[in-house]
């Protein structure tokens, strides 16, 4: 979503590296592209104007001038400035702390995402709060709402409300307060009608169904793609009703973030959550340091490795690991790793969480690679006997021949693949060498990864000059989640 704005920040931000010393003049002119580049990305006029005036106050302070590094100190400081604008360092999380049933109301426009966003928040209140969900549709307008709503509650296993033909909003939310009182309901979220654009009519139903159930959270939702004018929604919505959040969704999109940016200074709420995929788990708390590490090319370490946490079964990793400490690493484990990363959003979404692989995912971008390598690897595995995948040195010119008319690919891709699979065996070996995995995390606190595990350090990882990555993924190389991996062991 924000890589056009996060490819003109770090060309200015490169320049100001590049410089062993910076006067005033210098910050100055960085801001103003930098300015440039907030516009363009379509954030609000008084948002730009605010932040640039804060961060070009301290970026020419005597202090930042005369530092060693100054060029690192101002992307520092714009980094603090973009972490306050989008919402601070703590941003607070749904409170779901008073009797129950605790009241959800979810506001927006129509077609902004408001009754998928519903399910999916009922979903994560379910598996991560531990909490009783109900939803109930309060739009009587759009056809077949309610039935949607019914359809994606029985997809993530959460009940709703009954639906009643002629019954109105107001009737509707009494209906559900009642119905969520006598289940035991922990929660209960109202999904109120959208309209296609704010009329008077939608905020009286909405004050009225407000009235009824008093909320304790009412969640904007907006749709990223719809730019400066999502920023005029939200300052419609703020004006009639009391909003304590907002949901971004499409999140994923080609938007250019400035909906996002300028949100928290005009609604003056946080945004609590971001659509991120049409999955039903698709929907992230909205953290607002790793976002702006993102737009910054920081990287986004982090949420790898908590994909990487939520994705991995406990029991594959105790295999794996126990495999790692003796050398071993076969066909059927490649594939378990390849597997891995498809869950965790495949090679686009880790390249854009990982520090300094904007130009590896823009590489990949103009190759045409994408996610369809893992499933053409995947099926390549597929398509191999038990005893091949347990012992890939088996695999002459005729298996290789039969494989690749298996599994719709060329010789040379199946060649690709075995390479791949020998540069991870040889790091198993390396790794059983230097005593396990306990003599690995030992070498961890000397040199790092590069020390470590030569070929899957920082330069393996990206496939740079001289760096071994993954063969056959070319310049986007990325880990097959083994570092994470070992990391947690």
């Amino acid at each position: 979503m924000f890589d056009t704005l996060s490819d003109r920040l770090g060309g200015v931000f490169d320049k100001l590296r590049g410089r062993g010393a910076l006067n005033e003049a210098d910050v100055r002119e960085a801001m103003r592209e930098v300015r440039i580049a907030l516009l363009e990305a379509d954030v609000a006029l008084p948002v730009v104007r605010r932040f640039i005036d804060a961060v070009t106050e301290q970026a020419v302070g005597q202090s930042v001038l005369r530092s060693v590094t100054p060029g690192q100190q101002v992307v520092k400081i714009v980094n603090d400035a973009l972490v306050e604008m989008l919402g601070g360092e703590d941003v607070p999380g749904l409170d779901l702390n008073a009797a129950p049933p605790v009241v959800i109301m979810m506001v927006g426009l129509q077609g902004s995402g408001k009754t998928t966003s519903t399910a999916k928040l009922a979903k994560l209140i379910k598996e991560k709060h531990g909490k009783k969900a109900m939803m109930a549709s309060l739009d009587v307008n759009r056809p077949a709402a309610q039935e949607q709503l019914k359809v994606l509650g029985e997809q993530v296993g959460v009940i709703t409300l009954p639906i009643i033909a002629g019954q109105q909003p107001v009737d509707i939310a009494t209906r559900a307060l009642h119905a969520a009182k006598l289940q035991a309901v922990d929660v209960l979220l109202l999904d109120t009608a959208g309209r296609l654009h704010v009329d008077q009519q939608l905020m009286e139903e909405m004050r009225a169904v407000a009235a009824i159930s008093a909320p304790k959270e009412v969640l904007l939702v907006v749709d990223a793609l719809t730019g400066q004018d999502a920023v005029n929604v939200a300052q419609n919505f703020t004006a009639q009703v009391p909003l304590t959040g907002v949901i971004l969704t499409r999140m994923d999109g080609d938007a250019r973030g400035g909906a996002a940016l300028s949100m928290r200074a005009v609604t003056g709420q946080p945004i609590k959550f971001a659509g991120t995929g049409e999955k039903m788990d698709a929907l992230e708390a909205f953290q607002p340091s790793r976002v702006a590490g993102r737009i910054l090319g920081m990287g986004d370490i982090v949420s790898i490795v908590e994909k990487a946490a939520a994705s991995i079964e406990a029991a594959d990793a105790d295999k794996l690991a126990q495999r790692m400490a003796k050398g071993q690493f076969d066909m059927t484990d490649l594939r378990t790793q390849l597997r891995q990363m498809q869950k965790m959003g495949g090679l686009g979404a880790l390249a854009g969480m990982m520090p300094g692989m904007k130009k590896a995912k823009a590489a990949m971008q103009a190759s045409g690679m994408d996610d369809r390598v893992l499933l053409h690897m995947d099926a390549i595995i597929s398509s191999m006997t038990p005893k091949e995948r347990a012992r890939p040195e088996l695999l002459n010119a005729k298996r290789k021949i039969r494989i690749a008319k298996g599994s719709g690919t060329q010789v040379q891709d199946v060649n690709k693949l075995i390479k791949m699979h020998q540069e991870m065996e040889r790091a198993m070996k390396q790794i059983k060498k230097m005593g396990g995995l306990k003599g690995l995390a030992a070498m961890f606190g000397k040199g790092g990864m590069d020390a470590a595990m030569p070929g899957l350090g920082q330069q393996g990882l990206g496939g740079g000059a001289g760096g071994a990555g993954l063969p056959g993924l070319g310049s986007g190389n990325l880990p097959s989640n083994i570092g994470d991996l070992l990391r947690k062991r």
